[in-house]
């Protein structure tokens, strides 16, 4: 009979955790970090308060930067972003389908910043003297200078982990900026190609 090598054994999640044994926050957090990303702008637009009541307050602009985006399926045109579970724009989005996606240029580091700050001041403050227009389909902002922008509709909601991955029927993308190069994510920073 021949010499067959053992079976390896299954890696079995530690309960406590929820990771495979031996996999630690900081190892995974650290091995992912050498995954350069894009950088964008996730917006939408609240509801407002009272939408039977014409007086009422409209709703705020709502965006958070984000670098887990891409793109899903060309036929439909599919993106998806993943958003923590239990965020404002996650909260938003599970109510609100429509929202838009600004992709950033280098020069836009303090964009990216601004809206990923953890404790930050309200929304409507960061979008003060940022340059954008709305979306023609969401009402929601597009950034000025972005590389790209896209307007999406939800199509599907996926809870994984301590996530929500949102996925998005794109239904309008344009090219406003063909002028300098995308803002990149790369081991903890914001970066720019060479």
């Amino acid at each position: 009979m021949p010499n067959t090598p053992p079976a390896p054994s299954p890696i079995i999640p530690s309960p406590a955790s929820g990771h495979a044994e031996g996999v630690s926050n900081d190892e995974f957090r650290a091995a992912m970090s050498r995954l350069a990303s894009g950088v964008v702008l996730v917006t939408a637009q609240e509801p407002p308060l009272d939408p039977e009541d014409p007086g009422a307050p409209s709703g705020e602009d709502v965006g958070m930067t984000a670098t887990a985006f891409m793109s899903v399926s060309l036929d439909p045109p599919l993106v998806l972003v993943s958003l923590r579970e239990g965020s404002r724009m996650d909260d938003l989005l599970a109510e609100q389908p429509l929202w838009a996606v600004s992709v950033l240029s280098e020069s836009q580091r303090h964009i990216a910043g601004r809206f990923a700050m953890k404790g930050r001041v309200s929304d409507r403050l960061l979008f003060a003297d940022i340059p954008y227009t709305r979306g023609e389909y969401t009402d929601a902002p597009l950034v000025g200078g972005a590389l790209a922008v896209l307007e999406c509709r939800t199509e599907q909601r996926v809870p994984a982990g301590d996530h929500t991955l949102v996925i998005g029927r794109v239904l309008t993308a344009r090219v406003p900026s063909a002028d300098g190069g995308p803002l990149a994510y790369f081991r903890g920073r914001y970066r720019h190609l060479a």
